[in-house]
């Protein structure tokens, strides 16, 4: 694993990336507060067999915040994503994503699909802000009010904020939680700011991926969650409607929550290799 920064002309982006430079390339892009080691126990279970490049997204980890709120608006990030690719060189490439990170991804394959070889969406992308029944203003000062509050021990951050309901921990995963941290003062925050939150949440309500269900290219696999069973109602819907607007594949995968990859990261490794094994 090496670590390293680009400058997209504005801001420095944070990369993490494992195995041979030379191998097919997966491009990997993490949900809202994490960081490209969101993906860590996948990649080191795939990096004799692919080059994985992982990013930590604007305002999140060690890549400079965006210096404008319409910056985080999906649109904009798709461009904004498609030049990181191109300073890194990056012709085709597999594209793995969780959460807000699906999102970011459809966005980019509804205007950039010549370069995507291959997708997979771990939980995320097929959610509607519109059908969720909470208010833009409700959310933006959930987290808002969220990241400024914090635990005073290092085993309460990994317990409360990192793991909460993962089924399981690892070595691996306590190193990803190292970089999900904000030390001041002896007390742990979570690393991404309010304002970083607030933003995404912003630009998630104003461009729904519903809108562009019908403009994707195929070769789309969805990984859905199916924990905690009060959300099962609102998942079976909205991936329904994915389902049916797209006509890409779903799975469900049993006894995960909505952080899936830590919770079973042998399935998503099983997949990338039965989907991906034969380009």
């Amino acid at each position: 694993m090496k670590r390293y920064f680009i400058n997209d002309g504005e801001i420095n982006v944070h990369i993490t990336e494992w195995g041979n430079h030379n191998a097919p390339i997966i491009f990997c892009m993490h949900g809202l507060g994490s960081t490209s080691l969101s993906f860590i126990e996948i990649a080191e279970q795939v990096k004799e067999e692919y080059r994985i490049i992982s990013i930590d997204a604007p305002g999140h980890g060690k890549t400079d915040p965006f210096l404008t709120a319409d910056e985080y608006e999906l649109p904009s990030l798709a461009r904004w994503l498609n030049n990181i690719i191109e300073i890194l060189q990056i012709e085709q490439f597999f594209f793995l994503s969780h959460s807000w990170g699906s999102f970011v991804s459809l966005f980019y394959l509804a205007e950039f699909p010549e370069k995507v070889l291959g997708t997979i969406l771990i939980d995320g992308g097929y959610q509607s802000k519109r059908l969720k029944g909470q208010s833009m203003e409700e959310e933006v000062a959930y987290y808002e009010k969220d990241s400024e509050d914090y635990v005073e021990t290092w085993d309460s951050f990994l317990t409360d904020a990192v793991y909460g309901e993962v089924s399981r921990r690892s070595s691996l995963l306590d190193i990803a939680a190292k970089d999900l941290v904000l030390e001041k003062d002896g007390k742990y925050y979570w690393h991404a700011r309010g304002i970083t939150g607030g933003n995404v949440i912003k630009g998630m309500h104003k461009h729904e991926t519903a809108d562009i269900f019908e403009k994707l290219p195929s070769d789309i696999l969805l990984l859905r969650a199916t924990l905690p069973k009060e959300q099962e109602d609102y998942r079976v819907m909205t991936s329904r409607i994915f389902e049916q607007k797209t006509g890409e594949k779903m799975k469900k995968i049993l006894n995960t929550t909505h952080m899936l990859h830590w919770d079973n990261p042998d399935v998503v490794v099983d997949e990338i290799r039965k989907s991906w094994s034969s380009f």
